[in-house]
């Protein structure tokens, strides 16, 4: 099977369809959808009727932390991300709230673990930045010896952490479009990065497609007009930040 990870969509219409499309011309038989589909961006309405449809197509979904925001914005704003959230909260209509309410935080499918931050305490939402964060959400996968592979986003970035024979976790920095041979007797954390908002300094979008049955993971980059995606955010009164970090990748 051709999973195809998507992560931190971040209401970017456009970065979501390009990653679609690209996925699709790779063969994906599957997708995986990790949360983050609102927050900054300009069309959560449009995403949001986007993802569902998927859902009932199939796709894989969990929840994010910017969805939680979404359906209960903070009453002080003391993060950049939290200043999106009332007004996506006022966007979203009644389905669209009850289907991110619904959403779990973690999923299990065959070897793999789906969540979107750490699975250590996934509803703490903890940034897997390092080995270390990395080494903590595989550890609280031990119980469940099936899974040798742990999906997630959060981070915005691409990278790949594995056990070494010596049980150090390492951090490999993939290149994108190259395939990573991601054998089942080690275990094995990706970030996929992020679909809607990349912060590498590339404004390219982001995901990653696992191939289960060759056992490879690919890290890929996909152009998409992010000019358009940071107009609309303009169109919309939000932030000018946000504009200006899709235009910079940042």
């Amino acid at each position: 099977m051709k999973l195809a990870l998507l992560s931190d969509i971040h209401a970017n219409l456009q970065a979501l369809e390009a990653c679609l499309a690209h996925a699709q011309g790779q063969g994906a038989q599957q997708l995986a959808l990790l949360g983050d589909f609102v927050g900054y961006g300009a069309d959560p309405v449009a995403v949001m009727q986007r993802v569902m449809g998927l859902a009932e197509q199939g796709a894989w979904v969990i929840r994010g932390n910017h969805d939680d925001m979404a359906l209960n914005p903070p009453a002080e704003i003391k993060t950049i991300g939290d200043s999106t959230a009332q007004w996506t909260h006022e966007q979203l209509d009644a389905a669209q709230k009850a289907f991110l309410a619904a959403l779990p935080l973690t999923l299990r499918r065959d070897a793999m673990l789906l969540v979107h931050a750490s699975a250590e305490a996934p509803e703490r939402w903890r940034y897997v930045y390092d080995s270390r964060g990395a080494a903590m959400s595989l550890d609280a996968v031990r119980d469940m010896p099936e899974v040798r592979y742990v999906f997630g986003g959060h981070v915005h970035m691409q990278t790949l952490y594995y056990q070494g024979s010596a049980g150090d976790l390492m951090k490999f920095e993939p290149t994108a479009g190259v395939a990573v041979p991601v054998p089942r007797h080690r275990h094995w954390l990706a970030t996929v990065g992020s679909v809607g908002q990349p912060r590498d300094g590339n404004p390219k979008a982001m995901y990653a497609l696992f191939d289960s049955e060759r056992a490879q993971l690919t890290f890929h980059r996909v152009d998409y007009d992010h000019h358009v995606a940071a107009a609309a955010i303009r169109r919309a009164g939000l932030p000018e930040y946000f504009a200006g970090r899709l235009e910079q990748g940042r």
